[in-house]
């Protein structure tokens, strides 16, 4: 992705404003025209530019490029870099790594940069939550609902958008006995989550397969690192699953301690 580091912003900003300051940018700026575009304007320091524009005058990724494009018609960025852009308009216009958003685009780009799926970077995957004694102030940890190891913490659940229910898997069925309504909502019955250090041997090198608890080795999900679809619906890429009736919720109370309910 690329990210407006304070440099870049300085740099940007040095070209289209040589006075200083934050002044509007705005399509019939004239000293827009004479900013450098390398590869007849096919470039990242197209992607960079637009990104400078939608930060600072907190535009969306279309408005942004089509204003910049006004003054520079030959100002072109590839597929990708839009595609980062409408991410970076998500975030509102900031890079956060810890934002489930950023998370689940790294992860995507695993397949890509890591085809055979070893020597991933350890960034990849979140602390295993026995190594710490605490997380946030209002982290929710989860438990093995059988032998009640911890396994992951609430800032590692990837969330999405709800499916089309039902509707979704009628693809896979083959007898039209059943109706399908609209508005027939399905729950999540699983959480997606970022890959924890505790998954990391059985992820290496391989596709798919089942995520085991590392204490009592009791199922807890599945992985598909080209994606599973969700009860909901929504399919899910890369999908790392743990079904919500194998762990306990386990909240800190500040009177009361720990806390433990079943999902």
């Amino acid at each position: 992705m690329v990210q407006i580091s304070p440099s870049a912003f300085t740099s940007v900003q040095c070209q289209i404003m040589p006075q200083g300051g934050l002044q509007a940018l705005s399509p019939n700026k004239a000293h827009l025209k004479g900013l450098f575009f390398s590869h007849a304007g096919v470039s990242r320091s197209v992607a960079v530019v637009t990104a400078f524009i939608m930060k600072t005058e907190q535009l969306p990724f279309e408005k942004a490029y089509e204003n910049l494009q006004t003054v520079k018609p030959e100002a072109k960025m590839n597929e990708g870099f839009e595609w980062q852009l409408k991410l970076y308009e998500t975030m509102g216009y900031e890079v956060d790594p810890s934002s489930a958003i950023y998370k689940q685009y790294r992860l995507q780009k695993v397949t890509e940069k890591y085809p055979e799926l070893r020597n991933l970077p350890q960034e990849l995957f979140a602390v295993d939550p026995t190594t710490i004694s605490q997380g946030l102030k209002d982290d929710i940890l989860y438990k093995c609902r059988k032998c009640r190891r911890s396994l992951f913490r609430s800032s590692s659940i990837l969330d999405h958008n709800e499916g089309s229910g039902p509707l979704a898997f009628a693809h896979k069925r083959t007898a039209p006995s059943l109706v399908l309504t609209t508005g027939s909502q399905a729950q999540c019955t699983s959480f997606f989550i970022e890959p924890v250090q505790w998954m990391e041997s059985t992820l290496l090198g391989v596709i798919d397969g089942q995520l085991l608890c590392p204490k009592c080795s009791a199922k807890l999900g599945s992985f598909n690192w080209y994606g599973e679809q969700c009860s909901c619906g929504r399919w899910i890429t890369p999908a790392f699953q743990i079904h919500k009736n194998r762990v306990d919720e386990m909240k800190m109370l500040p009177a009361l301690g720990s806390q433990t309910r079943k999902l």
